[in-house]
Parts: C-alpha cells; sequence; structure tokens
C-alpha cells in the first residue's frame, strides 16, 4: 500500500492532540496510517455536531479574543457522567479548539458540544468498569510525540507554547495527558464494541437492495494509477563519513563527559526532538516506532550509548536516559548521509531512459516497475497505487489528494508522464517519479457487482452505527448520570436527561 498520501495529508492536523479530531476523524471515517485500519463508527452526537462544523467550516478572523470573553462565564458543574465531571468550562474549552483549528462555530451549540463531551466520558468510564485500561505508559508517549510533532510543524516548542497559550512544556503535557487518557479509554471502549462485527454477503446484499433506487448512493468519477520511483541513494564515501562523525560525538560523551543533549542539539537531523535534545519519553516495545530503532533502545543499559545504526532515516546512536519498568526514556541523534547532485542526476537520467523503453515497447509499465523502481509499497503490484482508505485501485477524483491530482489531471488514457520530483517525506533527497493512469471510472450510481467492496464497508459502518447507539442507550439507563438544569432542555440525540 502507498501511505505517503495520506501521511502528508494527516500531518496538516495536529495529530489528535485535542478532543475535536476524534471528533472529526469519526465523522470522515479515515484512520491514521500508523492506527489500525478497522473504522470507528459515530454515534448521533458525534454526527450533528461533526456535521456542523464541516459544513459550515471556514476560515475565521485571526483575532476571537473577544467572542471568546463573550463566551466565558463563572465556571460550574455541566453534567457528571459516571465518575467524571464535564464543567463548563470544558464545554468553552471544545468550542476554542473548534475555532483554534479554523472551523466554523457559527451553528453550533452548547448543547450538541454537551452532548460530545458526554458521550466521551460515557465510553471512558464503561471502560474503566471493564477493565479495558491505558497504561502511563501509552499516555505519556501519545503525548510526547504529539509535542515532537507539534514542534517539527510549526518550528520551535516556544510557538507552541503559545499556540496552546501554555507558560511551560510541563502545563502542556498535563494537559495533553488528560486529553489522550480519556481519548485512549474511549477508543478503547468502542473498539470493543465493535471489533467483532463483520457483515456477511447476505447482509451486504439486503443493505443494498433494501435502499431505493433513486437513493442509492453515487460513486464520484475515478482514476486507477501507477508510478515508478527513483530515491537518489548517497554513497557508501558520504555513509562512511557520518558513521565516523557520529562515532566521534559518541567518544566525546564517554570519553570527554559531553552532554547527549546539547550534542544532539548541535548535531541532529531529526527536527521534531533535536530542539528537546534529542528526547523521546516513555517509549515501550508497543510504540509505533522502527522496529530497529526499538531494538537498539532496548537492547542497551541505561547510560549507554549505542553504536551508530541505520534506518530508513539516517544513521542514528542512541542513549537510555532512564528506565521505568517497561517503559523507556530514550535519546537520539539522527545524521543523514549527502547525496551528491551528481547522483541526483544520474536517478533522473535512469528514470528518463526506463521511460523510453517504455515508450519504444521494449518493456511494458507493470515489468519496469517491478524491475527497477525503489518504492517497495508499489513495485511488487506493478507500480500500482492503492488508495488507503479502502485498499482499492481507485482514487475518487473528487476525493484525491490535491498533489497527486494535479499529478495526473493531465494525462490521457496509459500516457507516461515525464519524471515528476517529489520531496522526500523522511527528508531525504528528492525523489524522481513517472505516471500512468491505468484505468478510469465514470460517475455511477452504486452497482452491487463493480462497487461490492464500497458497498460492504457501508453495510457494516452502518451495522457498527446501529450497534453503538443501543450501547449507548442501554449503557446510559446503567449508569449514574445527571444533567445540569440549565441544560436539560437540551434536544440531545441520545437520552441524557432522565426522567
Amino acid at each position: 500500500m502507498n501511505l505517503r498520501i495520506i501521511k502528508r495529508n494527516k500531518s496538516k492536523v495536529l495529530s489528535g492532540t485535542l478532543l475535536l479530531f476524534s471528533l472529526l476523524a469519526g465523522y470522515a471515517q479515515e484512520n491514521s496510517p500508523a492506527d489500525s485500519t478497522a473504522t470507528t463508527p459515530v454515534s448521533k452526537d458525534s454526527l450533528a455536531l461533526a456535521q456542523s462544523i464541516m459544513q459550515k467550516s471556514a476560515a475565521l478572523p485571526a483575532d476571537t479574543t473577544t467572542a471568546r470573553i463573550m463566551r466565558t462565564k463563572v465556571d460550574g458543574v455541566a453534567a457528571v457522567v459516571g465518575d467524571y465531571v464535564i464543567l463548563n468550562s470544558d464545554i468553552d474549552k471544545l468550542l476554542a479548539d473548534i475555532e483554534n483549528q479554523g472551523g466554523s462555530t457559527q451553528d453550533i451549540t452548547t448543547c450538541q458540544l454537551l452532548g460530545k463531551l458526554m458521550e466521551d466520558r460515557l465510553y471512558a468510564h464503561q471502560a474503566i468498569q471493564d477493565s479495558l485500561l491505558v497504561s502511563d505508559a501509552q499516555v505519556y508517549g501519545t503525548s510526547d510525540r504529539q509535542v515532537q510533532q507539534l514542534i517539527s510543524q510549526v518550528g520551535s516548542l516556544e510557538k507552541v507554547l503559545k499556540f496552546y497559550q501554555k507558560p511551560d512544556l510541563v502545563s502542556l503535557k498535563e494537559e495533553l495527558n488528560e486529553i489522550n487518557r480519556l481519548r485512549l479509554l474511549s477508543d478503547n471502549m468502542k473498539q470493543n464494541i465493535i471489533e467483532e462485527l463483520e457483515v456477511t454477503p447476505e447482509e451486504v446484499r439486503e443493505f443494498f437492495y433494501g435502499i431505493p433506487e433513486e437513493e442509492r448512493p453515487v460513486f464520484g468519477a475515478a482514476l486507477s494509477i501507477a508510478q515508478i520511483v527513483k530515491s537518489p541513494q548517497p554513497p557508501e564515501e558520504e555513509k562512511q563519513k557520518v558513521i565516523n562523525r557520529l562515532l566521534k560525538i559518541k567518544q566525546d560523551i564517554e570519553e570527554l563527559g559531553s552532554s547527549f543533549s546539547i550534542k544532539a542539539v548541535l548535531n541532529s537531523d531529526d527536527e521534531g526532538s533535536k530542539d528537546n535534545g534529542g528526547l523521546y519519553a516513555g517509549i515501550t516495545r508497543e510504540t509505533p516506532f522502527l522496529k530497529e530503532f526499538k531494538d537498539v533502545a532496548f537492547s542497551i543499559k541505561e547510560g549507554e550509548v549505542s553504536e551508530p545504526f541505520e534506518t530508513i532515516y539516517g544513521y542514528h546512536i542512541l542513549t537510555v536516559d532512564k528506565i521505568r519498568g517497561q517503559e523507556r526514556d530514550v535519546r537520539h541523534i539522527l545524521i543523514r548521509p549527502d547525496v551528491p547532485d551528481d547522483v541526483i542526476r544520474e536517478a533522473k537520467m535512469e528514470l528518463d531512459s526506463i521511460r523510453q523503453q517504455i515508450l519504444d515497447g521494449k518493456l511494458d509499465f507493470q515489468e519496469a516497475a517491478r524491475k527497477y523502481s525503489d518504492e517497495k509499497e508499489t513495485s511488487g503490484d506493478g507500480g500500482q497505487l492503492r488508495n488507503p482508505i479502502d485498499f482499492s485501485d481507485r482514487f475518487e477524483l473528487t476525493n484525491m489528494d490535491p498533489k497527486l491530482y494535479n499529478q495526473v489531471r493531465n494525462l490521457k488514457d496509459n500516457e507516461i508522464s515525464y519524471p515528476l520530483t517529489q520531496e522526500d517525506p523522511r527528508g531525504g533527497p528528492p525523489q524522481f517519479k513517472i505516471m500512468q493512469i491505468t484505468n478510469r471510472f465514470d460517475e455511477h450510481k452504486a452497482d452491487f457487482a463493480q462497487d461490492y467492496l464500497k458497498i460492504q464497508e457501508l453495510a457494516l459502518r452502518e451495522k457498527q452505527v446501529r450497534v453503538i447507539s443501543k450501547w449507548i442507550a442501554k449503557t446510559i439507563e446503567d449508569s449514574y448520570v445527571q444533567v445540569n438544569k440549565e441544560f436539560k432542555d437540551c434536544d440531545f440525540a441520545n437520552k441524557w436527561v432522565k426522567e
């Protein structure tokens, strides 16, 4: 699967640091490539709020301080769900989070916000009752990774703290930890509810033919796309220079007492951690880091500095700051070998040559991809790109990543593009690729045979929503829920107000 498209898309979002993201992610029904491919259904409360945000979303003025002050009120208890107390300030925070992400709050009601917050607490409360717990390592590790990603996106820790109006890193992490613990508990509960749900072919058939023909979904025009990628590689002498440089840094730390943290700030190419001295706190063997990185992190002692080792990002050395049971705080220094300009030119020339051989009939595109493409995710499949949402070979034009669309929009069927330059998402030298449209699908009303996989996904989603709705209704009945009198007239999608 080619997951780079969606990774670039997702990097524009602040990686789930706010409650809003779980809401919008559920509404969009897309999951981060690092997560499970299982979808998470949205309930009625979530759906109503998400639709208001998505449909009314618009750029906001840079200064919304006045609006926030007008909404500020003396803090009080809005609702209680199980052991969770929801304050009026929690509602204001969620509203501010939506504004910070550029969403319009014009038609969002306080009742909608409170319904969403109560739903989150209901999931989390029941997760604790059912012992679907999350460890401190999971929570702290998630928060640390979010901070590092935020720093890499905006440029410095100071900018992150200013954006979130926090005086220091400790207070930012405290809030992130609280948010992430709630989110992880909620996710555990939701996945536990739906994880064994499946739809049989008969259920899919009944779902599809139960939709009146005039109401059946219309699937947009789509393309199937293949590509061949060349990634210029650093020569051996450049790799050795980096290894020698890392060995010298290791020697300075071990023999001269130099600070690993300061060395990371001065030398590391990892923008996400260098300003924090190369620190990644609270990683476990389950943390979604590269295997090579974790193998080293869990093979050395506290205070020890590793030998240089290689990953897809470059060469590293690593030290363990602290070991706490199954989790570790580690620091690393990453250095990428230089790729000379002549090597980059040669890669582009090689791709030109491959393209010409295909045009001359000496190779077909699929054979050339399997033989010459440097992209392992697609080369074995003849260069065919896979949609990361449903793993099919179709990309609907209305949902395509704009960069991908711009690369292929002028291509005719079976035409081969000239070499295109693409930035390496890992921060290395530019890559080059040639592309081909292998199939074109016109906009059409859903067809059971042709669109079975999409229909199956819709049928499963509908079943998940039904099960979630029933679970929420029953769990509300069996749980302690109290809504403040000022919100009792709210028209909630769920029956939060008990008679």
